[in-house]
């Protein structure tokens, strides 16, 4: 090879070995970046939507929520993953249900026992909450309540046989409703809504004082009647409301 051949490989990144022409380092690497180099797409976020076929039930009816998910750039529905159906405690959202994604379209049954916000996720999208509310239903408390009329009062009982007025408030809630009550009738007046004596609805519960102390508690029974454990020699029965220094607490 002449010497100029040699001055224009060099100048080309080439150097010559041995009689071969050979690619310099330089100019190998500068060729396969040229070869590799691509740009990477930026992720496209899911677009979500949710619908509820109810927004307010009654405790213990079922919420059918159904959720679609979409690829925004193509309009068509994407598959894969999981979709979370999510009910939110204070500030934070807990996942209730995961249901894997097959279809683009992911449908839920929940069935809420207090008024809550609910939303769905899938990946990094969620939709905007919702709120189903939960009307209050005394109906599951005074079945529960009717079953031990005649139960013997005896003070410090809490069934299934035998009560006192706390304790036989405290176990009809626990078993109709789930709600865990102390047993004294001063400290159940802290639960759950405060709720004026014009609103009042069967199944709520009524707490007679003396001042602001809790004295007794009942079970609204509607028409200005209650169910209630009276007092030692008494028995479990639907009396009269007989006084009018009292509060009401809905727990449901």
């Amino acid at each position: 090879m002449s010497a100029g051949t040699a001055t224009v490989a060099l100048s080309l990144g080439l150097c010559l070995c041995a009689g071969q022409l050979v690619a310099t380092p330089a100019a190998s690497a500068a060729s396969a970046s040229a070869a590799t180099t691509t740009v990477a797409a930026a992720p496209v976020k899911p677009r979500i939507s949710a619908s509820y076929d109810k927004r307010t039930i009654s405790r213990g009816t079922k919420v059918r929520v159904t959720t679609t998910v979409i690829d925004p750039k193509t309009g068509k529905k994407l598959v894969g993953g999981y979709v979370l159906l999510q009910g939110k405690y204070g500030n934070k959202w807990k996942t209730w249900q995961k249901r894997r994604n097959t279809s683009g379209v992911v449908a839920f049954k929940t069935g809420p026992h207090v008024t809550r916000l609910f939303r769905t996720t899938y990946g990094a999208a969620a939709t905007k909450p919702m709120r189903i509310t939960v009307r209050a239903d005394g109906s599951k408390i005074l079945a529960e309540a009717r079953k031990h009329n005649g139960a013997p009062y005896v003070f410090g009982a809490a069934g299934p046989r035998r009560f006192d007025c706390s304790g036989y408030t405290q176990y009809v809630y626990r078993k109709a409703i789930g709600k865990k009550l102390p047993h004294k009738a001063n400290l159940q007046q802290n639960y759950g809504k405060a709720v004026s004596k014009s609103n009042k609805k069967p199944g709520d519960l009524i707490v007679f004082r003396s001042g602001s102390y809790g004295t007794h508690v009942a079970i609204y029974a509607g028409g200005g009647y209650m169910w209630a454990a009276p007092k030692p020699g008494g028995s479990v029965s639907k009396q009269k409301v007989y006084s009018n220094n009292y509060v009401v607490r809905r727990l449901v």
